[in-house]
């Protein structure tokens, strides 16, 4: 069975795309051990990278060829300072010089080494392939970005397209919500007390509360800067962020001075109907309105995702319960990635795969699950949250204008936080005996949707709103 930790749904990177950014970056670092493992890398005399299919389609507006750029370089996306990339970036384009791993200069030029290739190959729908000469010969290595930054090569393939083989090693394996429940069931544990048990087979207690507070500070910073910045996103559609101007009108002049002080600030706000949707929307805005101009994220579960479930957590700090502690952000966690896992286990998480259905539907989900369990839902009444929330995105299409995550990504955040938020609230007034569409059904009929989708609605700008607004319509 494939084992889907809760810090591989959950990753810290940096913007626009996991499949198109972090995939790809990742895919460089792979590479570059591959060349060392084979000794090759100190001989390496030229580098050329092929993209295709979707990586190809939408490349330049999801800053594919950039993150190949700064993979190759060496730079970890997790820890690299964004305000560094603009002139690492600038420095290749100017000098067509790459530093190999920051180990040995190359020359590099990304006009030409850097190969756009329409055509999709048959394993998936974002594929790449590396090349590196050495004596006057190519040395060839394929990866595919399937979603969420992970990142396989095609020998390693299951029988689906986007799964990895593992040997099972967790002392409670879960492929589907009916084998969850039944371990929560026998150990008598809510589903984030099960999700724990297993991330403690993989890692230390200590280790599982240090990474996840680091998870939740960079997405409360993240909301946090995207919150205090204002001015147009980078690409060329002058799209201008919102997240700034409707905090300013929200929080008035309160003073604060971090982001956890602003957090507690927010408490003190007014808590109308009105108030609390703009809020979320502004937590969600935020988010991705950093993620679209290369800012660190958590990919939750993908980038293009990103805004959902911070907003819905910061929304029940805020608003439902300001007494809320770390717990009960590591249960939302927890339940969040565990749903998110079987979403990726039973279906996609790749827009490429499935269209935009596989990243906000999943990650509405995700949050709907999390909350539902944060406010007294019992397990059953948390697959029902998640069943609700992707219900209501099934078909969602994938269609970026100008191949960039702005319009209308940003936006569709805000929708599946709201979307997670009232799901949560159902599922809570839900009696599961009652149930028509079980949890595992609903993630088997989005893998059908995703591949009876048209590929033109599936992250290549080839239909939908890409095509339907013109550029000079923006």
């Amino acid at each position: 069975m494939e084992i889907i930790s809760v810090f591989d749904m959950l990753k810290i990177g940096v913007g626009p795309s996991s499949s198109h950014t972090l995939g790809p970056w990742r895919a460089a670092e792979r590479w570059i051990l591959e060349l060392k493992s084979a000794n090759k890398f100190q001989k390496v005399e030229k580098i050329t990278i092929d993209l295709y299919g979707s990586l190809s389609l939408t490349g330049k507006g999801h800053a594919t060829d950039l993150a190949i750029m700064l993979g190759l370089t060496g730079a970890d996306p997790e820890y690299i300072p964004t305000d560094s990339i603009n002139s690492i970036i600038t420095s290749i384009k100017t000098d067509h010089i790459l530093h190999f791993n920051n180990e040995k200069e190359i020359a590099f030029n990304p006009e030409t080494d850097i190969v756009y290739n329409k055509k999709f190959l048959p394993f998936h729908s974002n594929g790449l392939s590396f090349s590196a000469t050495i004596n006057g010969r190519k040395s060839k290595s394929t990866f595919y970005s399937i979603g969420g930054g992970f990142v396989v090569k095609e020998e390693r393939k299951s029988a689906k397209a986007n799964k990895i083989i593992f040997y099972c090693t967790l002392p409670y394996p879960v492929d589907s919500g009916v084998k969850l429940l039944d371990f929560c069931n026998q150990l008598n544990l809510p589903i984030s007390g099960v999700v724990l048990e297993n991330e403690k087979s993989l890692r230390d207690p200590e280790v599982i509360d240090f990474e996840l507070r680091r998870i939740w500070n960079t997405m409360l910073e993240c909301m946090y800067t995207g919150c205090h910045t204002e001015g147009n996103l980078p690409g060329g559609l002058n799209v201008r962020r919102r997240a700034y101007d409707m905090h300013k009108k929200l929080n008035g002049d309160l003073p604060y001075s971090d982001p956890e002080e602003w957090l507690q600030t927010i408490r003190t706000t007014e808590v109308k109907f009105r108030q609390i949707l703009k809020w979320v929307s502004c937590f969600a805005l935020a988010v991705n309105e950093v993620n679209a101009s290369l800012g660190r994220v958590v990919t939750a579960p993908t980038n293009g995702s990103a805004g959902v479930i911070p907003s819905v957590l910061m929304y029940y700090l805020v608003i439902e319960n300001h007494e809320a502690n770390f717990e009960h952000i590591k249960k939302f966690l927890l339940v969040a990635g565990e749903i998110g896992s079987l979403f990726k286990k039973g279906a996609t998480i790749s827009a490429a795969m499935g269209g935009c259905q596989a990243e906000i539907g999943v990650s509405s989900a995700m949050a709907a699950g999390a909350l539902t369990e944060l406010l007294g839902g019992t397990p059953e009444q948390v697959l029902v949250a998640a069943e609700i929330a992707m219900e209501h995105h099934l078909g969602l299409t994938c269609d970026p204008i100008g191949g960039l995550v702005q319009i209308p990504c940003i936006e569709r955040n805000s929708m599946g936080a709201i979307k997670a938020i009232n799901a949560a609230e159902l599922a809570l007034e839900t009696d599961p005996n009652n149930v028509k569409v079980p949890f595992d059904k609903v993630i088997s009929t989005m893998w059908e949707t995703a591949k009876d989708m048209n590929s033109k609605y599936k992250e290549t700008s080839e239909g939908g709103l890409a095509i339907g607004v013109n550029l000079s319509d923006c």
